[in-house]
């Protein structure tokens, strides 16, 4: 990482947050924590909104790992796969299923997906994820055809989660965050 872990002697936090982090990750700071950490506001905010991100929504959690999948690998942010791609298959998604994300983001999956191992509103999932993350713009026959199977509040959700690993994608870049050992 480009900055020092976060140690409670170099920055004293609030106990409160600490054990409201260590709570959500099942009682271990992830290294990402360890540099959100840095900053009280950040953490505080990002502890909470992330927490709704993953484990409140509505919407499919498959098919919004599948995005934040998409969002890793288009960025390079090899800690947010290294975490969700074992998500993705808790999901019900499968290794196959992974193995095609990969191939579709090797050929320009903002374009479109033609790969064979990911169901028709997965590869809309993939293209989308991608038009998010590289162009920023959604191809208006591409959102509607995610209106024919999503519904507007799962529409709001899959779109949130895969800004929001993008927000997160780019911190660990930046900051160059690597996986736990």
């Amino acid at each position: 990482m480009r900055i020092p872990d976060w140690t409670p002697e170099q920055l004293s936090q609030p106990k409160e947050l600490v054990d409201a982090i260590l709570a959500r990750r099942g009682g271990e700071l992830l290294n990402i924590d360890k540099a959100l950490l840095w900053s009280y506001p950040i953490a505080s905010g990002w502890n909470v909104y992330m927490r709704n991100v993953r484990t409140g929504l509505s919407a499919s959690r498959k098919l919004c790992e599948l995005g934040i999948c998409t969002v890793a690998l288009l960025t390079g942010a090899h800690y947010e796969y290294h975490h969700h791609a074992p998500d993705y298959l808790q999901a019900g998604g499968t290794q196959a299923e992974l193995d095609g994300l990969k191939r579709a983001v090797a050929n320009a999956p903002d374009k479109g997906v033609h790969d064979e191992a990911l169901d028709t509103i997965s590869r809309w999932v993939v293209q989308y994820a991608a038009q998010m993350t590289l162009n920023v713009k959604v191809d208006a026959g591409l959102f509607k055809q995610l209106q024919t199977q999503l519904n507007t509040t799962e529409i709001v959700e899959l779109t949130t989660a895969i800004a929001a690993y993008n927000m997160v994608a780019r911190l660990l870049v930046a900051l160059e965050v690597s996986p736990e050992e």
